[in-house]
């Protein structure tokens, strides 16, 4: 064989070699990219996303659209190749795994964080919604989580309402830990609960041994005492297995849009993401440049944007997508009716 030949041949061989050793090397980064997105104000899966009964709601037109990331998963770590394909792209964000799933956490784990935060974050959209609008709003003290192999384990479970302990009403989580740290380890507590999807007819005791706790030697029973709002009506929000806390501010803006007569978008496609509190505060989501391209590519002329993610989203807009900065569900109303006049000098631009 020439020796050019044998050159040839023996790059061509190590370059095969040095891929394939590309493909098998794992790296400890994940890959984040442009998710699909929804219309809160539509239908999804033939339900619509939001659906509200015992209370009038009015037509609503345009698109209030709610933004996802699509993530490799918690138990999986990309290869070298994926991982420098993905740093070349611009619709795709290569970052270290541990930042999206920390302490090693499993896959389901993240399922289970996922639903969980975005259970709440409907609670809280709904409260803000109706603060919003001006209708009242009460609160309850639940059950969040039952610890793994504690006393309440098979007797106390996740969203249990919790009216009293031994007797004494509680209208906020921390009178349950103060309630239980009475008793000595080995003494019994009775919870006064309504269970899950019942009402206030339907009270249940429910009796269980303390146990001592290993960090602080007091009584424990092992629930994760949180708050849960209660609302006049029922309001629905039909999603599939979307997760995360980032939907708050749309699904408040879809259920505002519902319940009043005046048409939030005025026909226009309006993204955004966001979380948000019961009073109405929006905090800041991860992936907003997967986002924005996102809503871009589904055909969004505006983003409603959290402040603390207006310098990162800014840095890389696509074209014809305008960036409104929020900082709170009225202020989103506002530009929104900012938006339907037609005036958008006075909307609040995210800057580097």
């Amino acid at each position: 064989m020439p020796r050019r030949s044998a050159t040839m041949l023996a790059s061509t061989l190590l370059l095969i070699a040095l891929f394939c050793a590309a493909v098998l090397i794992k790296v400890p980064y994940s890959e984040m990219s442009p998710g699909p997105t929804y219309n809160t104000l539509g239908a999804q899966g033939g339900k619509q996303v939001i659906t509200i009964s015992g209370r009038s709601t009015y037509p609503t037109t345009g698109n209030l659209n709610m933004t996802t990331v699509e993530v490799t998963s918690a138990d999986y770590t990309l290869n070298l190749v994926e991982a420098v394909t993905g740093w070349l792209r611009h619709d795709q964000a290569v970052i270290p795994h541990s930042n999206l799933y920390p302490d090693n956490q499993t896959e389901k784990q993240a399922e289970a964080q996922n639903a969980e935060e975005f259970s709440a974050s409907q609670d809280s959209a709904k409260a803000a919604a109706l603060t919003q609008l001006g209708i009242p709003v009460g609160t309850e003290v639940v059950v969040s989580a039952v610890v793994e192999g504690s006393p309440s384990v098979g007797r106390m479970h996740a969203g249990d309402v919790v009216v009293a302990v031994d007797g004494t009403k509680v209208t906020d989580p921390d009178q349950v830990a103060a309630l239980v740290t009475k008793h000595q380890p080995g003494q019994d507590v009775v919870f006064t609960v309504i269970p899950p999807g019942k009402t206030s007819s339907n009270l249940q005791q429910v009796t269980v041994t303390t146990a001592k706790n290993p960090d602080t030697g007091k009584a424990f029973v092992g629930i994760q005492p949180g708050t849960e709002h209660t609302f006049p009506f029922t309001i629905d929000i039909n999603l599939g297995d979307v997760g995360g806390p980032s939907a708050g501010l749309m699904f408040a803006l879809g259920i505002v849009d519902k319940l009043q007569s005046t048409d939030l978008t005025g026909g226009r496609f309006i993204a955004g993401t966001g979380t948000i509190d019961a009073d109405g505060t929006v905090g800041p989501i991860g992936g907003i440049s997967m986002k924005i391209i996102a809503a871009r590519n589904a055909g969004a002329q505006y983003f409603l944007t959290p402040s603390s993610n207006c310098a990162e989203a800014a840095a890389d807009t696509p074209s014809g997508l305008r960036l409104i900065k929020v900082d709170k569900l009225s202020q989103a109303v506002t530009d929104l009716a900012e938006i339907r006049s037609g005036d958008l000098s006075a909307l609040p631009a995210c800057s580097r």
